[in-house]
Order: C-alpha cells, then structure tokens, then sequence
C-alpha cells in the first residue's frame, strides 16, 4: 500500500470516526483492511447524503450528485480523480474486495428523490426509496464483508438496511416533516386517519398518528427479522460488525415501540451507554 493510499483511507476513517456516530461501533470490529475499505465506503456514502441533506438550493445540490455520480463512472472506468482521497481510497478497496460500487447509483437516486421532494403513496413506493438509500449501503457493505453464499446473502443485506432506513424514517419524522419532508406511505396515513399538521405534537389526531408509529414499527421488526438471517453466512468478525449495527439500530426501534408518541415531539437517540450495551458485546436483535 502506498503512502497516498494510506493517507486516503486515513482521510476515510477521520470522517468515518467523527460522522458515523452508530455505524462505528460496528466497524471497529472488524480486521484492518475490512475496516479501512468499509470506511471508504462509509465515507463517499456520506458525501452524497451531505448533498442531499445540505442547505443549497436544489438545483445546485441535483448538480453536486451528478458530479459525484461522475465521480462514481470514473471510479467504475478505472479513471479515479487522485487528487480526491475518498475516490482513491475507495479504488484501492474496490481492488480488495468484491464491492458492487454501481450500487452507489441507487443511492445518488435515493438522495436525488429526497431534493426534488418525492412522496410515497404506497409502501412499495417507499420500498424501492429504502432500497436505494440503504439496501444499497447493505449491499456495499457485504461487499467488504464476504460471504459464503452470495446468493442467498445479497438480498438478506437488501432487506437489513431497508430495517435500519425504516427505523430512521420513525425516528426522524418530527425532523423531516420541518424540512418538507414525509416518507411515511400516504396509504397508511388514511387507514389510520391521520396527517402530520404544522406540529405533529400538536395535532388533534396524535393518538392515531402514534397507533401509525407502532405500525410501522411492527412492521421494521419483520425486515430485521429477514435481515438478521444474514448472519449465519458472515465471517466471525464480520456477523459482529453487523451485528453491533443492527443491534443498536434495533434497541433504537424498540424505544420507538415502547413510546410512539415521543418521536412527534422529538428526535429520539440513544446515549452512548445505550449503543456500547447494544453492541457490545456484538449480538443481534433477536428474531422473530
């Protein structure tokens, strides 16, 4: 390895350590290069939620994907910018591993979904955003991680990160809904009777609004319980770093569960005991 490179993936886990406040647990666990190529990963997935998620206009912001997007094809082509230490370090991780870099593509349309506003009528709707956002990363993920049966492993990794975006989408509704944003399926907002209002908090229709919370809930506790079959199929050291991701992910739901309506009023988290008891030692939520 070279001193660029080293210094590239040096680059990756600074941003991996200082932004990745749950996924580190996890990839702390596992071997240096898996860590240093999941970093990478970690790292340009980042960039491209900080577009999305940034306060430029939205034509602007459209602009910075395609460029990243760009960056992607000429990563694909063999063409990385070396002036660009996430690209470079990604390369060199894209040259260890088996890692599906195209499914970057999904998440730049994922991201490029949530600037231009999109909504979802259905839950397959959301489905196909869940899997751009975060099926992919799981995708990407177990790329780094190997498996002994790709097969059977790839759409298990799908169906966990779609787990782990779902219990975001619950945890952040206050939040999104402020910034324009709703994610939940309209489908399920009429059978439930309900609509988010100016303050979620606030509305007439609360009750209804956390029965739709539990809901969802309910159903994220399925798609773990897809997931988590993944497992068996990883490495020691890699169902653990896996296992610490959805393990905390997974308590944060569970909070979400016990108290529904507390996520109209606030951003729910867990304290960093919380995540290291969750994760540490490294043990899957149970399946269902």
């Amino acid at each position: 390895m070279t001193t660029d490179v080293r210094a590239a993936y040096r680059r990756c886990e600074e941003i991996t350590w200082s932004q990745a406040r749950n996924f580190s647990y996890g990839i702390r666990l596992l071997p240096p290069a898996k860590r240093h190529a999941l970093a990478a990963v970690y790292a340009f997935a980042r960039r491209i939620d900080d577009i999305g998620d940034g306060t430029l206009p939205a034509r602007e912001k459209l602009a910075l994907l395609e460029d990243a997007r760009g960056g992607l094809s000429a990563l694909l082509a063999g063409r990385a910018d070396h002036g660009d230490e996430v690209l470079v370090a990604l390369a060199d991780a894209a040259a260890r591993f088996d890692i599906p870099l195209a499914a970057f593509g999904e998440l730049i349309d994922g991201c490029a979904a949530d600037v231009r506003g999109v909504s979802y009528a259905t839950f397959d709707d959301l489905l196909h955003y869940c899997r751009c956002v975060a099926g992919s990363i799981g995708r990407l993920s177990l790329g780094v991680f190997g498996t002994s049966d790709p097969r059977r492993a790839v759409p298990l990794a799908d169906s966990l990160g779609v787990a782990l975006q779902l219990t975001n989408i619950l945890r952040d509704i206050r939040e999104d809904y402020q910034n324009g944003r709703v994610y939940l399926p309209a489908e399920d907002f009429e059978r439930f009777g309900c609509a988010l209002g100016t303050d979620p908090a606030a509305e007439p229709g609360r009750g209804r609004l956390a029965a739709l919370v539990e809901f969802e809930a309910d159903r994220a506790r399925t798609w773990y319980a897809t997931g988590l079959k993944l497992m068996p199929l990883l490495d020691r050291r890699s169902a653990a770093s896996a296992g610490a991701m959805a393990g905390i992910y997974y308590r944060l739901l569970e909070n979400i569960a016990a108290s529904p309506a507390a996520v109209l009023t606030r951003r729910m988290s867990l304290s960093g005991r919380e995540k290291a008891a969750a994760a540490w030692p490294a043990s899957p939520p149970p399946s269902r």
